[in-house]
Protein backbone atom coordinates (compact mmCIF):
# COMPACT_ATOMS: atom_id res chain seq x y z
CA UNK A 1 0.00 0.00 0.00
CA UNK A 2 1.21 3.62 -1.00
CA UNK A 3 1.87 5.92 1.51
CA UNK A 4 -0.82 7.93 0.10
CA UNK A 5 -3.11 6.03 1.68
CA UNK A 6 -2.65 5.92 5.13
CA UNK A 7 -5.30 6.45 7.81
CA UNK A 8 -4.72 10.04 9.35
CA UNK A 9 -3.56 10.29 12.94
CA UNK A 10 -6.09 12.72 14.27
CA UNK A 11 -4.12 13.05 17.46
CA UNK A 12 -1.15 13.57 15.82
CA UNK A 13 -2.47 16.42 13.43
CA UNK A 14 -3.70 18.27 16.68
CA UNK A 15 -0.21 18.01 18.34
CA UNK A 16 0.94 19.47 15.42
CA UNK A 17 -1.33 22.33 15.53
CA UNK A 18 -1.00 23.24 19.25
CA UNK A 19 3.20 23.38 18.15
CA UNK A 20 2.25 25.62 15.46
CA UNK A 21 0.59 28.11 17.02
CA UNK A 22 2.42 28.38 20.10
CA UNK A 23 6.13 29.13 17.84
CA UNK A 24 7.19 32.95 18.58
CA UNK A 25 7.79 35.31 14.87
CA UNK A 26 10.48 37.81 15.21
CA UNK A 27 9.47 41.13 13.82
CA UNK A 28 10.80 41.35 10.57
CA UNK A 29 10.14 38.11 10.10
CA UNK A 30 6.32 39.00 11.09
CA UNK A 31 6.37 41.44 8.27
CA UNK A 32 7.92 39.60 5.94
CA UNK A 33 5.26 37.27 6.48
CA UNK A 34 2.45 39.94 6.58
CA UNK A 35 3.71 40.91 2.64
CA UNK A 36 3.87 37.12 1.59
CA UNK A 37 0.12 36.79 2.98
CA UNK A 38 -0.73 39.63 0.96
CA UNK A 39 1.01 38.44 -2.18
CA UNK A 40 -1.24 34.73 -1.52
CA UNK A 41 -5.19 36.28 -1.32
CA UNK A 42 -7.43 35.93 -3.83
CA UNK A 43 -9.62 38.41 -3.20
CA UNK A 44 -13.23 36.78 -4.04
CA UNK A 45 -16.85 38.28 -4.78
CA UNK A 46 -19.42 35.02 -5.65
CA UNK A 47 -22.76 36.63 -4.69
CA UNK A 48 -26.14 36.22 -6.65
CA UNK A 49 -26.18 40.07 -6.87
CA UNK A 50 -22.62 40.57 -8.36
CA UNK A 51 -22.70 43.31 -10.64
CA UNK A 52 -20.10 44.58 -13.31
CA UNK A 53 -19.64 47.31 -10.80
CA UNK A 54 -19.18 45.41 -8.46
CA UNK A 55 -16.42 43.61 -9.88
CA UNK A 56 -14.74 46.30 -11.27
CA UNK A 57 -15.18 47.81 -7.24
CA UNK A 58 -13.25 44.86 -6.41
CA UNK A 59 -10.11 44.42 -9.23
CA UNK A 60 -9.69 48.39 -8.44
CA UNK A 61 -9.34 47.52 -4.34
CA UNK A 62 -6.79 44.70 -5.85
CA UNK A 63 -4.66 46.97 -7.81
CA UNK A 64 -4.43 49.82 -5.70
CA UNK A 65 -4.38 48.08 -1.55
CA UNK A 66 -2.88 51.23 0.08
CA UNK A 67 -1.32 53.36 -2.10
CA UNK A 68 0.06 55.58 0.59
CA UNK A 69 2.16 52.23 1.97
CA UNK A 70 5.35 51.82 0.19
CA UNK A 71 6.43 48.46 -0.75
CA UNK A 72 2.96 46.53 -0.38
CA UNK A 73 2.38 43.41 -3.11
CA UNK A 74 -0.28 42.85 -5.24
CA UNK A 75 -2.97 40.28 -4.26
CA UNK A 76 -2.30 37.20 -6.34
CA UNK A 77 -6.14 36.72 -7.88
CA UNK A 78 -9.66 38.01 -7.74
CA UNK A 79 -12.03 35.15 -7.91
CA UNK A 80 -15.75 35.83 -9.97
CA UNK A 81 -18.61 33.63 -11.41
CA UNK A 82 -17.57 32.86 -15.10
CA UNK A 83 -20.19 35.91 -16.37
CA UNK A 84 -17.97 38.33 -14.84
CA UNK A 85 -14.28 36.75 -16.12
CA UNK A 86 -14.19 39.21 -19.14
CA UNK A 87 -15.10 42.30 -16.58
CA UNK A 88 -12.27 41.76 -14.19
CA UNK A 89 -10.02 40.71 -17.14
CA UNK A 90 -10.43 44.12 -18.80
CA UNK A 91 -10.65 46.07 -15.41
CA UNK A 92 -6.94 44.69 -14.05
CA UNK A 93 -5.44 45.04 -17.92
CA UNK A 94 -1.65 44.51 -17.62
CA UNK A 95 -1.14 44.38 -13.49
CA UNK A 96 -0.59 40.82 -13.55
CA UNK A 97 -3.16 39.60 -11.43
CA UNK A 98 -4.27 36.76 -12.14
CA UNK A 99 -8.56 36.43 -12.92
CA UNK A 100 -9.89 32.77 -11.45
CA UNK A 101 -13.33 31.52 -11.83
CA UNK A 102 -15.31 29.33 -10.15
CA UNK A 103 -17.32 26.92 -12.34
CA UNK A 104 -19.12 23.69 -12.29
CA UNK A 105 -22.05 24.64 -11.31
CA UNK A 106 -20.57 26.48 -8.30
CA UNK A 107 -20.98 25.87 -4.88
CA UNK A 108 -23.07 22.97 -5.02
CA UNK A 109 -21.66 21.01 -8.25
CA UNK A 110 -25.03 19.26 -8.60
CA UNK A 111 -25.07 19.56 -12.22
CA UNK A 112 -24.82 17.18 -15.40
CA UNK A 113 -20.99 17.29 -16.71
CA UNK A 114 -22.16 18.55 -19.81
CA UNK A 115 -23.01 21.97 -18.09
CA UNK A 116 -19.79 21.51 -15.90
CA UNK A 117 -17.81 21.26 -18.98
CA UNK A 118 -19.55 24.23 -20.62
CA UNK A 119 -19.40 26.51 -17.47
CA UNK A 120 -15.80 25.79 -17.69
CA UNK A 121 -14.87 26.40 -21.18
CA UNK A 122 -17.27 29.82 -20.75
CA UNK A 123 -14.68 30.48 -18.29
CA UNK A 124 -11.66 29.79 -19.94
CA UNK A 125 -13.23 31.41 -23.18
CA UNK A 126 -13.17 34.36 -21.80
CA UNK A 127 -9.98 34.76 -20.14
CA UNK A 128 -9.80 33.05 -17.02
CA UNK A 129 -6.27 32.12 -16.30
CA UNK A 130 -7.68 29.77 -13.09
CA UNK A 131 -10.34 27.23 -12.74
CA UNK A 132 -11.80 26.96 -9.18
CA UNK A 133 -14.29 23.98 -9.66
CA UNK A 134 -16.53 21.80 -6.66
CA UNK A 135 -16.17 17.92 -6.85
CA UNK A 136 -19.47 16.04 -6.56
CA UNK A 137 -19.20 15.43 -3.16
CA UNK A 138 -22.34 13.06 -3.25
CA UNK A 139 -20.31 11.03 -5.57
CA UNK A 140 -17.64 10.98 -3.07
CA UNK A 141 -19.17 10.29 -0.05
CA UNK A 142 -21.23 6.93 -1.42
CA UNK A 143 -18.31 5.76 -2.10
CA UNK A 144 -18.25 6.25 -6.22
CA UNK A 145 -14.37 7.79 -6.76
CA UNK A 146 -13.87 7.07 -10.35
CA UNK A 147 -17.46 9.09 -11.15
CA UNK A 148 -15.76 11.70 -9.19
CA UNK A 149 -11.86 11.00 -10.79
CA UNK A 150 -13.23 10.94 -13.77
CA UNK A 151 -14.88 14.49 -13.59
CA UNK A 152 -12.19 16.50 -12.44
CA UNK A 153 -10.10 14.74 -14.96
CA UNK A 154 -12.68 15.86 -17.82
CA UNK A 155 -12.25 19.16 -16.62
CA UNK A 156 -9.18 19.68 -16.36
CA UNK A 157 -8.77 18.81 -19.76
CA UNK A 158 -11.44 21.36 -20.23
CA UNK A 159 -9.53 24.09 -18.77
CA UNK A 160 -6.62 23.71 -21.45
CA UNK A 161 -3.65 26.63 -20.35
CA UNK A 162 -5.88 27.72 -17.07
CA UNK A 163 -4.43 25.95 -13.81
CA UNK A 164 -6.97 24.07 -12.02
CA UNK A 165 -7.96 24.39 -8.45
CA UNK A 166 -10.17 21.90 -6.58
CA UNK A 167 -12.52 22.17 -4.14
CA UNK A 168 -13.40 19.37 -1.68
CA UNK A 169 -16.14 20.99 0.49
CA UNK A 170 -14.08 19.73 3.37
CA UNK A 171 -16.97 20.58 5.89
CA UNK A 172 -19.30 17.96 3.91
CA UNK A 173 -16.29 15.49 4.01
CA UNK A 174 -16.64 15.23 8.01
CA UNK A 175 -13.58 13.40 8.58
CA UNK A 176 -10.00 13.71 8.13
CA UNK A 177 -9.48 10.38 6.69
CA UNK A 178 -11.83 11.65 4.05
CA UNK A 179 -10.46 14.96 3.15
CA UNK A 180 -6.89 12.89 3.12
CA UNK A 181 -8.45 10.48 0.95
CA UNK A 182 -10.29 13.21 -1.58
CA UNK A 183 -6.90 15.19 -1.46
CA UNK A 184 -5.61 12.52 -3.10
CA UNK A 185 -7.84 11.31 -5.40
CA UNK A 186 -8.05 15.47 -6.63
CA UNK A 187 -4.21 15.11 -7.18
CA UNK A 188 -4.05 11.99 -8.92
CA UNK A 189 -7.00 13.17 -11.44
CA UNK A 190 -5.18 16.64 -12.07
CA UNK A 191 -5.97 19.29 -9.68
CA UNK A 192 -3.33 21.81 -9.86
CA UNK A 193 -4.27 22.94 -6.40
CA UNK A 194 -6.44 21.53 -4.21
CA UNK A 195 -8.42 23.83 -2.05
CA UNK A 196 -10.68 23.28 0.95
CA UNK A 197 -14.17 25.24 0.47
CA UNK A 198 -16.47 27.37 -1.23
CA UNK A 199 -16.67 29.76 1.24
CA UNK A 200 -20.63 28.80 1.20
CA UNK A 201 -20.53 26.01 4.01
CA UNK A 202 -19.33 26.20 7.99
CA UNK A 203 -16.96 24.94 8.80
CA UNK A 204 -14.71 26.00 6.15
CA UNK A 205 -10.69 26.31 6.18
CA UNK A 206 -9.59 25.60 9.70
CA UNK A 207 -5.90 24.12 10.55
CA UNK A 208 -6.22 20.01 11.05
CA UNK A 209 -8.28 20.02 7.63
CA UNK A 210 -5.59 22.11 6.05
CA UNK A 211 -2.22 20.61 7.74
CA UNK A 212 -4.12 17.05 6.54
CA UNK A 213 -4.03 18.27 3.01
CA UNK A 214 -0.46 19.80 2.77
CA UNK A 215 0.77 16.42 4.39
CA UNK A 216 -0.94 15.04 1.42
CA UNK A 217 0.75 17.40 -0.92
CA UNK A 218 3.91 16.65 0.64
CA UNK A 219 3.63 12.58 0.15
CA UNK A 220 2.14 13.10 -3.43
CA UNK A 221 5.52 15.11 -3.91
CA UNK A 222 7.19 12.54 -2.31
CA UNK A 223 6.29 9.53 -4.43
CA UNK A 224 6.05 11.53 -7.76
CA UNK A 225 8.07 14.57 -7.96
CA UNK A 226 5.14 16.64 -8.82
CA UNK A 227 4.61 19.96 -6.99
CA UNK A 228 0.79 20.84 -5.87
CA UNK A 229 -0.41 24.05 -4.45
CA UNK A 230 -3.00 24.73 -1.81
CA UNK A 231 -5.50 26.86 -0.64
CA UNK A 232 -7.32 27.03 2.39
CA UNK A 233 -10.64 29.19 1.78
CA UNK A 234 -13.04 30.91 4.14
CA UNK A 235 -12.60 31.78 7.90
CA UNK A 236 -9.05 33.01 7.77
CA UNK A 237 -9.75 37.08 8.28
CA UNK A 238 -6.84 37.88 10.78
CA UNK A 239 -3.27 38.97 10.45
CA UNK A 240 -2.45 36.37 13.41
CA UNK A 241 -4.24 33.06 11.74
CA UNK A 242 -2.27 34.05 8.29
CA UNK A 243 1.26 33.89 9.77
CA UNK A 244 0.03 30.60 11.92
CA UNK A 245 -0.86 28.90 8.55
CA UNK A 246 2.45 30.22 7.18
CA UNK A 247 4.60 28.81 9.57
CA UNK A 248 2.43 25.22 9.27
CA UNK A 249 2.79 25.74 5.20
CA UNK A 250 6.87 26.22 5.76
CA UNK A 251 7.47 23.25 7.97
CA UNK A 252 5.22 20.81 6.17
CA UNK A 253 6.29 21.41 2.76
CA UNK A 254 9.26 24.09 2.96
CA UNK A 255 10.33 26.80 1.34
CA UNK A 256 9.38 25.79 -2.56
CA UNK A 257 6.48 26.26 -1.48
CA UNK A 258 6.59 29.70 0.09
CA UNK A 259 4.60 31.65 -3.07
CA UNK A 260 1.95 32.59 -4.21
CA UNK A 261 2.60 30.07 -7.27
CA UNK A 262 1.78 27.27 -4.73
CA UNK A 263 -0.09 28.82 -1.56
CA UNK A 264 -3.12 31.28 -1.67
CA UNK A 265 -5.67 32.43 0.95
CA UNK A 266 -9.51 32.41 -0.21
CA UNK A 267 -10.15 35.25 2.48
CA UNK A 268 -11.11 39.17 1.32
CA UNK A 269 -11.19 40.56 4.87
CA UNK A 270 -8.00 39.13 5.41
CA UNK A 271 -6.17 41.96 3.30
CA UNK A 272 -7.92 44.46 5.28
CA UNK A 273 -6.61 42.95 8.74
CA UNK A 274 -2.94 42.50 7.17
CA UNK A 275 -3.31 46.32 5.69
CA UNK A 276 -4.05 47.59 9.41
CA UNK A 277 -0.85 46.02 10.81
CA UNK A 278 1.47 46.67 8.38
CA UNK A 279 0.08 50.08 8.67
CA UNK A 280 0.83 50.29 12.11
CA UNK A 281 3.94 48.91 11.75
CA UNK A 282 4.98 52.09 9.22
CA UNK A 283 3.12 54.66 11.18
CA UNK A 284 3.24 53.71 14.62
CA UNK A 285 -0.55 53.62 14.89
CA UNK A 286 -3.39 51.93 13.51
CA UNK A 287 -4.74 52.67 10.10
CA UNK A 288 -7.76 54.22 10.22
CA UNK A 289 -9.86 51.07 8.23
CA UNK A 290 -11.62 54.16 6.71
CA UNK A 291 -9.00 54.37 4.22
CA UNK A 292 -9.26 51.02 3.64
CA UNK A 293 -12.34 49.60 1.18
CA UNK A 294 -14.50 47.15 2.72
CA UNK A 295 -15.55 43.97 0.77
Amino acid sequence: MSMLHHPVDQTGVEERIARFNTRSIKKESKLQGLRLALSMIDLTTLEGKDTAGKVRQMCYKAMHLADDLPDIPQVAAVCVYPNHVKTAKIALGESGIKVASVATAFPSGNSSRKIKLEDTKMAVGQGADEIDMVISRGAFLAGDVQFVSDEIAAIKDACGEARLKVILETGELSTLDNIRRASVLAMQSGADFIKTSTGKIQPAATMPVTLVMLEAIRDYYDETGIMIGMKPAGGISTAKSALQYLVMLYETLGPEWMSNEWFRFGASSLANDILLQLGKEKMGVYYSPDYISKD
